[in-house]
C-alpha cells in the first residue's frame, strides 16, 4: 500500500492529488507548510512526496532541497520526490533541487498519475508539457558551490520552532 505525503497549503491541489491518486490501496497525508516535511517523513516514511512549489513559508523547492540533504547524512529514508511546478520555465530548479519528476500546473488526473506511477517504480518522469518554451529552458544551469547551512541567517534552530500539527490523513 503505496504512502503518499502532499505538502501544499491550497485546497484545491489537496482535492486534485486526492481524487487522481486516492484509492484503497494508497494513503494520501498532507502537511501545509514545507517546513513540516521533514518531520512528516520521518513519522510515515511515504514512498512518494510531492511538493507544491508555492507553499507557506518553505517552497518546495527548499524543501525538496532539505530532503535530499536530510538523506545525504542518513537522517531520512530515500524518498521519491514529485514537484507541481507553477510554470515550465521552473524546469531548471527542479533538476536544480534534484527532484525525481515534476508535473506544470495546471495538471490533470493522467498526468499527475503517470508521474506518480513512474517514480513508485523507481523511474524519473518529466512532464511533457514543460518542453513548450523551447529547449533553452531544459539546459542543466551551472553548478554552483554547496549549500553551507552556516551562512544562511535564515536558518531556524528546531527547539526555536513552533509544534507542528503533523501529518493529517486525508
Amino acid at each position: 500500500m503505496p504512502t503518499i505525503l502532499l505538502a501544499t497549503d491550497a485546497d484545491w491541489i489537496l482535492d486534485e492529488v486526492d481524487a487522481a491518486l486516492s484509492d484503497g490501496d494508497t494513503t494520501v497525508f498532507r502537511v501545509r507548510e514545507g517546513i513540516d516535511v521533514l518531520q512528516a517523513i520521518e513519522q510515515i516514511s511515504p514512498e512518494l512526496v510531492i511538493l507544491d512549489e508555492q507553499i507557506g513559508n518553505m517552497g518546495g523547492i527548499a524543501a525538496c532541497m532539505a530532503i535530499r540533504n536530510a538523506e545525504s547524512v542518513d537522517r531520512i529514508p530515500i524518498t521519491a520526490v514529485l514537484l507541481l511546478l507553477d510554470r515550465a520555465h521552473d524546469v531548471f530548479l527542479a533538476r536544480r533541487c534534484e527532484a525525481d519528476g515534476f508535473v506544470v500546473k495546471p495538471f490533470d488526473s493522467i498526468r499527475l498519475r503517470r508521474a506518480a506511477s513512474a517514480l513508485l517504480a523507481g523511474e524519473a518522469f518529466e512532464d511533457s508539457i514543460a518542453g513548450i518554451g523551447g529547449s533553452d529552458i531544459m539546459a542543466e544551469p551551472e553548478p554552483e558551490p554547496a549549500f553551507d547551512p552556516a551562512d544562511d541567517a535564515a536558518v531556524v534552530d528546531a527547539a526555536d520552532a513552533a509544534e507542528p500539527d503533523l501529518p493529517v490523513q486525508v
